[in-house]
């Protein structure tokens, strides 16, 4: 059997003190003056020494009472006996230990305020911190995703329909769109004779790779919007890369690039 530690109690039972609300105690403290008043009113005649004409009414022993809890102690009423004097001491001790206890209160409060107020400003200070990374990184993130979606309208556009049409990535396209998906891309800015379905899949590899840094770069949380959209096209990139056998034209190869293509979550805002 264990031996309870009283250190442990002692401080435990500060800390709830010390979580319970100013208002609580400062309201205790007042509401003691009535409840001694009704004792002392209620008390035998001879218990106090009383001036001449003094009242003993109940007003007069609330008058008493909030003088003995403020420990003012004008002296006009005195206890005079032993039971006079054993509620005026414990109405005494009961208000300097509230007192104590509100103003412990007030001092926690206080400190609570302040750790409140610092982290937030932590808080508003990190925001700030991210946010300036997260627009140092924009432009390349940007950069990446136009890149992926111009292959994208490269993929899904006829080559003889990529010089006259406008370069904008539709999903809304036909499987018999991607008939030139195994040719070079014809693009301005792409000098190579690669497949445009495979320059697709490189930029898409691409742009999952960088946005899955970002979140080891940046505290991506502080947008939620933000993190959902780069886990989206990141899973979306990881389940479509299967497809990177980009050797002969199929119909089925086709269909299964068009089918994730069209359901591609795109980034917000494009």
């Amino acid at each position: 059997m264990t031996t309870p530690n009283h250190p442990d109690k002692i401080k435990h039972f500060f800390h709830v003190v010390s979580n319970v609300r100013p208002i609580i105690w400062i309201s205790a403290y007042v509401a003691l003056t009535p409840i001694f008043a009704v004792i002392y009113w209620l008390m035998p005649d001879g218990q106090f020494r009383i001036p001449d004409g003094a009242g003993t009414d109940f007003g007069s022993w609330l008058y008493y009472s909030i003088v003995t809890i403020t420990t003012l102690g004008f002296g006009d009423y005195t206890p005079a006996h032993g039971m006079a004097q054993a509620v005026t001491a414990i109405e005494v001790m009961c208000g300097l230990v509230i007192l104590g206890f509100f103003l412990n209160a007030v001092g926690s409060m206080k400190s609570e305020i302040e750790v409140e107020s610092e982290l937030e400003k932590q808080r508003i200070l990190h925001h700030e911190s991210e946010k300036s990374k997260l627009v140092k990184n924009a432009p390349m993130v940007i950069h990446s995703l136009n890149m992926f979606l111009t292959y994208g309208y490269a993929l899904t556009t006829p080559l003889d329909k990529r010089e006259s049409s406008p370069k904008t990535f539709s999903p809304d396209f036909k499987i018999s769109d991607m008939a030139d998906m195994f040719k070079p891309s014809g693009l301005d800015m792409d000098h190579s004779s690669e497949p445009a379905v495979k320059r697709f899949l490189d930029s898409a590899s691409a742009t999952s790779l960088l946005l899955d840094s970002l979140s080891v770069k940046i505290d991506l949380s502080l947008w939620p919007e933000l993190v959902d959209a780069c886990f989206d096209f990141v899973a979306n990139y990881q389940m479509f890369s299967t497809a990177d056998d980009h050797k002969e034209s199929t119909e089925s190869t086709a269909t299964e690039i068009a089918s994730a293509v069209a359901h591609w979550d795109m980034p917000p805002g494009r």
